[in-house]
């Protein structure tokens, strides 16, 4: 009899150990992330991305959260370069529920392409595991530098997207 109560506690001790890794093993990789994201130039100068828009590669950005009550830096990432396809990844650990993270427009190294978006020279993005988010991967939103003109076939580009007012207004250009 004892022998088995030996055997069922030793068993019983390896369950509970075993479901503690578990559980703390889980929860130190739900506060590693990967950040992904594409820069872009916005060769139609409209604040959004179309057929026609450009990688581009060389640009840098940069993740910075900050507390939403204090406004205190809680992350911030080195400066990261695009790719040739004008991507980019940053790697991030920690929960940051507390704060509000974007990921930053810095600089392009295109002089005909650097004037940042409006709209978008910046992305959140959230970096905790407690929104019902599965996964480490966090996808932000594109972010474009406009280019200093429009180039030609732009007119063409937006009336084919479907902005029927474009053509009201530029008439027989927009085609």
């Amino acid at each position: 009899m004892t022998k088995a109560s030996l055997i069922i506690l030793v068993s019983l001790a390896i369950c509970i150990l075993s479901s503690l890794n578990l559980a703390y093993g889980a929860a130190s990789d739900q506060n590693k992330f990967t950040v992904v994201g594409l820069v872009y130039c916005d060769t139609c100068r409209v604040e959004f991305q179309t057929s026609i828009s450009e990688p581009i590669s060389g640009a840098t950005v940069k993740l910075e959260c900050r507390n939403r009550t204090s406004e205190k830096i809680t992350f911030q990432s080195p400066e990261i370069t695009t790719d040739a396809a004008g991507s980019y990844k940053i790697e991030v650990t920690g929960d940051y529920e507390d704060s509000d993270c974007d990921v930053n427009l810095m600089k392009s190294p295109r002089a005909d392409c650097n004037d940042p978006t409006e709209a978008w020279r910046k992305a959140r993005v959230e970096l905790t595991a407690l929104d019902g988010v599965t996964g480490p991967i966090r996808f932000a939103n594109n972010l474009g530098f406009k280019k200093k003109e429009a180039l030609p076939g732009c007119k063409k580009v937006l009336t084919d997207m479907g902005y029927y007012e474009l053509k009201d207004e530029l008439g027989s250009e927009a085609v």
